[in-house]
């Protein structure tokens, strides 16, 4: 367990690989779990300013859902999430040419149309963070559907926490990446053997 600033870091986080293989996966998270994408209140206001202009991005079924369900739903344990298309795909995801999927948000803010990324949950995938009193809990999320992700970053020699640079880097600060990866790479030196 890594302790850095108001974060607590599972060890998964240095020690695992993972780079995303989309096409192997074909972006199956958007599909399986659940609920669709967590999402932050602060996040909620973001989605109704930015959707008319998501909207064009979307797919029939999508925009049914959220006319069905609203931009997002509240669950069970009070926390929000994007709606989902017949409890399965999120609302907000595509199918591109390859049969891959994508997310509307992301192709709108690539095409310059919003100025919002994506769910932060969505970007610091396969990192999921639980929020306490104090603090935030930063764990690896371990799935069957992204064996091809871990065993593409062994292969790569990229870790969770290097693989997620830039979301880590949105959601905490250049300075907080900065001392994460200077306290991973101690660590690491650690483990290694003495020769």
């Amino acid at each position: 367990m890594i302790v850095l600033q108001n974060t607590v870091i599972s060890d998964d986080v240095r020690d695992k690989f993972f780079v995303c293989n989309l096409e192997k996966c074909k972006g199956a998270c958007c599909v399986e779990g659940d609920l669709g994408a967590p999402l932050e209140e602060e996040e909620l206001p973001l989605l109704e300013q930015h959707y008319e202009k998501i909207k064009p991005y979307m797919t029939g079924a999508g925009k049914q859902a959220v006319e069905e369900q609203g931009l997002y739903i509240k669950d069970w344990e009070g926390d929000y999430s994007t709606p989902t298309i017949n409890n399965r795909e999120c609302a907000y995801a595509v199918y591109d040419e390859k049969n891959m999927l994508k997310c509307a948000i992301e192709q709108a803010y690539i095409d310059g149309a919003i100025d919002w990324k994506k769910p932060i949950s969505c970007h610091l995938y396969p990192i999921r963070v639980t929020k306490y009193d104090g603090f935030e809990a930063l764990n690896y999320d371990r799935w069957h559907i992204c064996n091809t992700a871990c065993s593409f970053g062994e292969d790569l020699g990229v870790r969770v926490y290097q693989f997620l640079k830039e979301p880590l880097i949105r959601k905490y600060g250049e300075s907080w990446y900065s001392e994460l990866e200077q306290v991973m790479e101690e660590e690491l030196n650690t483990d290694k053997p003495q020769v």
